[in-house]
């Protein structure tokens, strides 16, 4: 994973429901402002193979 510019790499709160929080849509606001992050979810699909 690359480094943000501040030499931190990117955290997640301590606590956060994070699946209610990442599946919250930015406001009209926010995209205008652009404090927004696209956010992309993979799931592990589980088929037992035959």
């Amino acid at each position: 994973m690359n480094k943000k510019k501040n030499g931190q790499e990117p955290t997640m709160a301590p606590g956060m429901n994070d699946q209610e929080e990442l599946k919250q849509d930015a406001t009209n606001e926010e995209i205008d402002k652009g404090e927004y992050t696209n956010v992309t979810r993979l799931s592990f699909d589980e088929v037992d193979p035959s």
